[in-house]
């Protein structure tokens, strides 16, 4: 399981923000459509409905954000417990009939870089190009989740990741 980006990739499936566990709130991208996943939230979109996905609040990392993830950490091994969740971000679905709203907690507790940011939301719209176009990038970060053998890659290679798969 990995983050690159807005992504968490566990082996062949991708979602956008963290892979939920339980009743947590997420999003799954599927060769089907978007898939809402969660207390509280349910829903299937299917790709050819899906006109426009667009990302809102998700983190950005600053020296104060990274600070309180600092914190958080230490406070976690001090007393066992943190004061917060992850913050929560915004998947706008957009189709013909309107716009839903879908939620995912940030899998990037310190905040996404600007350049992973922009990346993303790139790619999020590049699924909503057409179904060849979604079929293989799906595909991709599909084939990557299941053949990577490490824990989050660093940023660089976030990036790289980002750019060969808006290719």
């Amino acid at each position: 399981m990995a983050m690159v980006g807005l992504f968490w990739i566990a082996e062949g499936d991708v979602y956008v923000g963290a892979k939920p566990s339980g009743t947590n709130l997420g999003v799954r991208l599927s060769h089907e459509g978007v898939v809402a996943l969660g207390d509280g939230q349910s829903g299937f979109y299917p790709w050819q409905d899906v006109r426009a996905l667009t990302v809102q609040s998700a983190p950005v990392k600053t020296v104060r954000r990274r600070i309180g993830a600092v914190v958080d950490l230490a406070m976690t091994g001090l007393t066992g417990w943190v004061d917060e969740s992850p913050p929560l971000m915004a998947l706008h679905v957009e189709r013909p009939t309107g716009k839903d709203e879908l939620w995912a907690y940030t899998a990037a507790v310190a905040g996404y870089s600007e350049t992973e940011l922009d990346l993303s939301r790139t790619l999020l719209a590049r699924l909503t190009e057409g179904a060849a176009t979604m079929s293989t990038t799906l595909a991709a970060m599909s084939e990557w989740g299941r053949s990577w053998e490490g824990g989050t890659p660093r940023e660089t290679e976030r990036e790289r990741l980002l750019r060969a798969w808006l290719d």
